[in-house]
């Protein structure tokens, strides 16, 4: 697919705005000539984004573009004053609901989306979510547009975009925060520290691509391995002993209760 639009991305030359703009031109979803970024910062752009238009006016790439993409700060968007009537608005910011978008900006087609910090490497999952009025042509170009970045998929409520704040968006921090409690561990039962980064981060980087098997079950893995009833059957039952899947919940839950904070701060 080609998008035939042009698209603009306020905050284009942030680190998600950016990424997505780098995804969508190496796919050859759109041209250099058809892209227009804006930020408030001179910095300078990633040499993959050489040829694209770049402003400090937002306005001015709304009226350059059809397709608007807001990759800004929740706190941030109480300064972003444009009138993007008639234009389709792609959100990316957590916490900030859709109505309320359109208000700020006058479009009735909007769409909320939320990509994680894989994008820059081809590899996040987002959801998204569109308002009554989008119509399929440009739910194409929104499925298109991030799953350039990745994978994408449509959610049918908004409600699910609130959850996937923490799931997907958050998500990309989890494997990380794994390896360093690997590491960490290791450390203290004496194994050389850098032997114990690339240990943990051969569990968590590579050993974790078995679930990316076609068809596969991360409840049946644990299962069989719980099963099998040896050495990974003995350090999963002790995690669990250890309410390891509360853990998770509790850190879902209170990503939410952080994006509901969020947009109660933004629209007031």
């Amino acid at each position: 697919m080609h998008i035939e639009q042009r698209v603009g991305i306020i905050g284009g030359n942030g680190w998600l705005g950016g990424a997505i703009a780098q995804a969508a031109l190496a796919a050859g979803l759109i041209k250099p000539a058809q892209l227009t970024l804006s930020g408030r910062s001179n910095k300078p752009l990633a040499p993959a984004l050489a040829g694209v238009e770049v402003t400090q006016y937002n306005q001015h790439l709304v009226e350059q573009a059809e397709v608007i993409v807001l990759s800004v700060r929740p706190d941030q968007f109480a300064e972003v004053n444009i009138d993007a009537r008639g234009k389709l608005v792609i959100s990316v910011m957590a916490g900030v609901p859709a109505e309320y978008i359109a208000a700020r900006t006058g479009a009735s087609e909007v769409v909320r989306a939320i990509p994680n910090a894989a994008a820059a490497l081809g590899q996040s999952f987002t959801p998204w979510y569109a308002t009554a009025p989008v119509t399929a042509q440009n739910k194409a170009l929104v499925q298109a547009l991030f799953a350039v970045c990745g994978e994408a998929a449509e959610v049918p409520e908004e409600g699910f975009i609130d959850y996937c704040v923490g799931m997907t968006g958050s998500g990309a921090a989890f494997p990380a925060l794994l390896a360093q409690a690997m590491e960490t561990h290791a450390i203290a039962q004496g194994l050389p520290a850098d032997f114990a980064r690339r240990a943990a981060l051969g569990v968590v980087v590579a050993a974790s691509q078995l679930l990316a098997a076609p068809g596969s079950d991360p409840a049946a893995v644990v299962q069989e391995m719980i099963d099998y009833k040896g050495t990974t059957a003995a350090a999963l039952n002790s995690m669990l002993a250890q309410n390891f899947s509360q853990a998770v919940a509790a850190g879902l839950d209170a990503a939410g209760a952080k994006a509901s904070a969020m947009s109660r701060q933004v629209t007031g």
